[in-house]
């Protein structure tokens, strides 16, 4: 994009990226509310990722989105189904020997040039059902590759508590975050069920778009490398 217009004759890369939700709650509190208070920022996830075209160097930058959701993930039919204690691990099976929707959902994770985590905290710390979710597949589907963190809270700063939880789990697992964040507090007053902001003005809003910038820029660095090669040992 230059001078505001997107000049046809820029190559495009497509990033394959990974969208992991956080939550798995699927129930109205008694006190009322929303079963998930998220859906309305993974809906604007969702808007802002199919939508996003960026320009890094000579290049045009997209997405190809995967979002894994803990609520289809474990459950009938899932790739996890019954899983959600982590009694069985994708890596602790033997070479072809996992059910075949778990390989599948490892040769995603595995093909990914990116992450993205969609998430809210439970007690200050990540969500178990994330944390299962992820922590099934070997860090080797996830290293060498940049993450992003979006959290949520209805509250001020619930989420970011979860979001700081977060970067040693994904240091750990090898997808390295960035260094900007994305946080929406109160997002059922920022978004529509449908992910539309209610107000297009909103300060908070531009978060999301900067982080993105960040994770293309570190995605594109970390594809080039990893054809060069591995670290060295």
């Amino acid at each position: 994009r230059r001078g505001g217009i997107l000049n046809a004759d820029m190559p495009t890369k497509t990033l394959k990226t990974v969208v992991f939700i956080g939550s798995a709650r699927n129930m109205v509190p008694a006190w009322g509310g929303d079963s998930r208070l998220g859906d309305c920022v993974v809906a604007h996830v969702k808007q802002i990722l199919s939508a996003r075209v960026s320009t890094i160097g000579e290049d045009t930058i997209k997405h190809d989105v995967t979002y894994f959701d803990p609520i289809e993930v474990f459950g009938e039919g899932g790739a996890l189904a019954g899983e959600a204690m982590l009694g069985q691990p994708h890596f602790f099976f033997g070479q072809g020997k996992a059910p075949p929707a778990m390989d599948a959902m490892r040769d995603v994770i595995k093909a990914a040039d990116c992450f993205l985590v969609v998430s809210p905290e439970y007690n200050h710390s990540i969500p178990p059902a994330l944390s299962s979710m992820m922590g099934h597949f070997g860090g080797s589907n996830y290293a060498l590759k940049p993450s992003a963190i979006c959290s949520y809270s209805a509250g001020p700063w619930g989420g970011a508590r979860g979001a700081m939880a977060l970067r040693p789990f994904l240091s750990e697992l090898g997808a390295l975050p960035v260094s900007k964040l994305a946080h929406f507090p109160m997002p059922n007053e920022m978004f529509e069920k449908d992910g539309t902001p209610k107000d297009k003005e909103h300060r908070m809003l531009k978060q999301l778009p900067a982080m993105l910038g960040e994770l293309e820029w570190m995605a594109l660095a970390m594809q080039t490398q990893r054809e060069k090669g591995p670290p060295p040992s």
